[in-house]
């Protein structure tokens, strides 16, 4: 029997829509995470239909978090919007010396993450932020590109996906909504107009158009592939642009933002059963080099690589599950410390996971 089947581990977040799929998941793999979150009928209820042990408590409170995952080995934190949750847990789980994953892909979180090297590395704990849809295949993809082509100087992802967001998704895009883009510039993180930057997209199945987003990717594939200049594009109906930025000078008002906050909680329930098995995306990275060849000439060196993956919260599923069965069964291709997950668990983690594909 595997360490990750009898260690005690910790899914907090657990009822929501991607932390149901997220229990599920690990269930079937016959891995048994305790069952967490603030709401204590929510949480007794999921617990019970899989049976599965429970614990009820909250982030606000530094002691009560602690005593929470106190005795874990692992907490696999699913409860955005992590601009609010993901500190409080990190923080927590340095001071119990617990392993840290979450599905993050938010910027701003990933950066004050990645601050906490070195006291992770004192803790001797392995904190893995984004370890779903944002930002495993982007992430595998940006590393797959940099090995294929030595000395990089830039990188552009893309991905195209189908179906609509859960209700979580949606409240940290309503977040998010009055923020700028964001691209890496000279290794260094720039805010930029949003929807000012755009592309083809090369697709192998058929060119599309891309806008540069301020996706988590922007943070971690420089860690992963130290390439300086970084965009991440998004296949998006220009309709989508022009209401995000009218909906973001109106959220500024709070009470429409209030407004917005209960419609969001109303109307999104996130992809039906039919959506979660029938949907993909599309992963798409560009590593690209200026320089001379060995006759003479100039131009620019490209790697590309293309990965057809299942609907984003099924493989945030199972990406998360299986990041942390791997560091609770010591399968971990790093020190202690902060990584990203291609330097966690390699370039090739994504291609391993249930129906992922690489196509170019």
């Amino acid at each position: 029997m595997t360490t990750a089947a009898i260690a005690p581990w910790i899914l907090y977040g657990a009822y929501g829509f991607t932390g149901r799929l997220m229990a599920r998941e690990a269930v079937t793999r016959g891995l048994s995470p305790i069952l967490a979150g603030r709401d204590e009928g929510k949480v007794e209820e999921l617990a019970g239909e899989l049976g599965l042990a429970a614990r009820v408590f909250g982030l606000d409170d530094p002691d009560e978090l602690r005593r929470g995952i106190r005795g874990a080995a692992l907490v696999l934190h699913a409860a955005g919007p992590f601009s609010r949750t993901g500190q409080p847990m990190a923080a927590a789980c340095l001071a119990e010396g617990v392993h840290y994953l979450d599905i993050t892909g938010e910027i701003d979180v990933l950066e004050g993450i990645h601050e906490l090297d070195a006291r992770a590395r004192a803790a001797g704990i392995h904190m893995v932020p984004a370890v779903g849809f944002d930002v495993v295949p982007t992430d595998c993809a940006a590393a797959l590109a940099a090995e294929a082509l030595s000395g990089a100087t830039a990188l552009d992802l893309a991905f195209v996906s189908s179906g609509g967001p859960s209700r979580g998704t949606a409240r940290t895009a309503l977040e998010r909504m009055d923020q700028d883009g964001a691209v890496r510039r000279n290794g260094k993180i720039v805010s930029i107009p949003l929807g000012s930057v755009r592309r083809t997209i090369p697709f192998s199945d058929r060119p599309r158009e891309g806008v540069a987003i301020p996706w988590g990717d922007v943070s971690t594939a420089w860690r992963s592939t130290w390439i300086p200049d970084i965009r991440v594009f998004a296949v998006l109906p220009p309709r989508v642009l022009r209401i995000g930025r009218v909906l973001g000078l109106l959220l500024e008002l709070p009470l429409l933002r209030g407004l917005v906050r209960a419609a969001v909680d109303a109307l999104v329930s996130g992809p039906d059963d039919e959506e979660l098995a029938q949907g993909s995306a599309r992963i798409w990275a560009e590593a690209r080099r200026e320089g001379e060849a060995d006759d003479g000439s100039t131009g620019t060196a490209r790697a590309q690589v293309e990965l057809v993956t299942p609907n984003g919260y099924t493989l945030t599923a199972r990406a998360s599950v299986e990041a942390a069965r791997r560091i609770l069964d010591g399968q971990v291709r790093t020190e202690p410390g902060v990584h990203t997950p291609s330097r966690a668990f390699g370039a090739d983690f994504v291609l391993g996971l249930d129906g992922v594909k690489r196509v170019v």
